[in-house]
């Protein structure tokens, strides 16, 4: 059945047909990490996650006093580690269907976002986003948020993530009639919801029937904020593969009550919580697995959830805890830096090593370090300076820039160092460009061994879900063990987390209301994809 509604979006400057070639082995592999994205912009990045979706509306009466762009965009700032290509907010006054305030551009959030900009952006409810591009170039024209116009008013789409099946859901929209002008998963996303669901609409579309339907057509990777004109819908894939949670905008002065007790002045929607306070919210909790929740001036509330298919469990990116998020986020009801630091007590107990002192490489490994400091009985110090001006090494595109990156990047606490024996942690280990380097620096220093324990598992395979890892071959893990890997950066030793020990660490103080479905993604370390490699999905 055709849509009755009619989407236009924009269309790049150039595409380029995906391979219908059929392959196995290797060379499905290889067809997965890049034909898959042929025409959606050749990625050299290293180990790096999508993007960041934001959400905010004011309850109450509208016009609101909550400046929501100002909101919004202080949110984008938490979320910039998650991305730092692209960023763009929309916001909606909630009268007009027709049209939508859009500022989007290519950089960092302080130098798209000024206070003029800022001003026309005002509005009672917006969505946000900041964004990697795993999925499609990195250009201006695929900036989200996406917004469209239908035949029933505007709509705008942020989403994080990756579609596992995008190819087979393609062909299920291309069937339906619907025209798509670019291979970039937001317009995919866009397209099926403006399917029909299968039970047909009366008065106008049903969106939570149509969200729905696509989740039953998609069921991961992606967690959505979609924005219409007087609400917003946040979406999070049925294994709950990427991070949604939900704070309370709350008065200034609580008094004596508690976050939970006070009227909300707003709610607000984000891939993270970690900025929460820094906008007067408070977190309340996750979005489930499978959840739709709408967002209104009168509150939040669920519409639906969409089951996994049965003996499915959750499959959460595990290397959300190890890498991606910042400390201070909340998932499963435990703090990230406190799952850091309880896989560097577990590394500790799996990979103890006579050594004078413990360090980390800042300040990624920083929160493990102590963790095996406090496990093994080491002092812990500091060995590491880190400029704060220079930009993660991981998205220069050759491995010189990436070694010379390492040298402007740290400088070494020599006192700290000279004559010690000295145990260097780090959260992982992805093409091993960078260790090296750091470890000449240390001896250069004065260090008189350097012992390397990585509070993680070996990297070994990609990800088909929005994180953006190598191909087999560049990952490092497949060409060395540990004891060859060590002597190819010029360590004494090298050890990683185990798979299992990482798990327990994760699941050891987890609060989970359904703990028998908790789950998590570990393919990049195991193989193991929750639904198998993409062309081979049943979905």
């Amino acid at each position: 059945m055709q849509s009755n509604v009619e989407c236009n979006l924009p269309t790049p400057e150039s595409t380029t047909p995906t391979s219908c070639s059929e392959s196995n082995g290797v060379e499905l592999e290889k067809r997965n990490a890049y034909n898959k994205r042929a025409g959606r912009g050749q990625v050299l990045s290293g180990l790096t996650h999508e993007c960041g979706v934001f959400g905010a509306i004011a309850c109450g009466d509208w016009p609101t006093q909550v400046d929501i762009a100002q909101v919004i965009c202080l949110g984008l700032v938490a979320l910039q580690h998650r991305g730092q290509e692209s960023a763009g907010i929309v916001t909606s006054a909630g009268k007009c269907a027709k049209n939508f305030n859009v500022h989007k551009g290519m950089g960092m959030i302080n130098n798209i976002f000024t206070d003029d900009s800022i001003k026309k952006l005002k509005g009672n409810l917006g969505i946000g986003h900041t964004r990697y591009s795993t999925a499609a170039a990195s250009e201006a024209v695929n900036c989200q948020p996406f917004v469209v116009h239908t035949q029933h008013g505007a709509l705008a789409i942020g989403h994080n993530g990756e579609l596992v099946n995008c190819d087979s859901l393609r062909r299920n929209v291309l069937e339906r009639g619907v025209g798509l002008s670019t291979h970039s998963d937001s317009e995919l996303i866009t397209q099926a919801l403006c399917l029909n669901p299968p039970e047909g609409e009366r008065d106008g579309p049903d969106w939570p029937a149509r969200i729905r339907h696509f989740m039953q057509l998609a069921p991961m990777s992606y967690s959505l904020v979609i924005m219409l004109k007087d609400k917003i819908y946040g979406v999070r894939d049925p294994y709950g593969n990427r991070p949604l949670c939900i704070g309370k905008i709350v008065p200034l002065d609580l008094g004596n009550q508690t976050p939970e007790e006070v009227p909300a002045d707003g709610w607000v929607i984000s891939s993270e919580s970690c900025g929460f306070l820094s906008i007067g919210a408070r977190y309340m909790r996750e979005v489930e697995p499978g959840e739709i929740v709408e967002m209104t001036r009168n509150g939040i509330r669920t519409i639906d959830i969409v089951e996994r298919p049965e003996q499915k469990k959750q499959a959460f990116c595990i290397f959300e805890y190890v890498y991606f998020a910042r400390s201070d986020s909340i998932f499963e009801g435990q703090m990230v830096y406190s799952v850091r630091m309880e896989c560097g007590r577990q590394l500790a107990r799996e990979a103890l090593v006579n050594a004078d002192m413990v360090s980390s490489v800042p300040e990624s490994g920083t929160a493990a370090a102590h963790g095996y400091a406090r496990e093994s009985g080491l002092h812990f110090a500091e060995v590491l300076c880190k400029n704060r001006y220079v930009g993660r090494t991981f998205i220069q595109p050759s491995p010189r820039l990436r070694q010379l990156g390492v040298a402007k990047k740290f400088g070494a606490l020599s006192e700290n160092v000279k004559g010690k024996r000295l145990v260097l942690i780090d959260d992982s280990i992805v093409r091993g460009n960078t260790i090296g380097p750091i470890i000449r620096l240390l001896r250069d220093a004065g260090a008189s061994e350097v012992h390397i324990r990585i509070a993680s598992p070996p990297l070994l395979y990609p990800c088909y879900m929005g994180i953006n890892i190598p191909t087999r071959e560049e990952l490092i893990a497949n060409q060395l063990d540990a004891d060859q890997l060590a002597k190819h950066v010029g360590a004494d030793s090298l050890a990683y987390l185990s798979v299992e020990g990482l798990v327990q660490a994760v699941q050891r103080n987890l609060k989970s209301a359904n703990p028998t479905q908790v789950g998590h993604c570990t393919a990049c370390l195991t193989g193991e994809y929750p639904g198998g490699v993409p062309q081979e999905l049943s979905w």
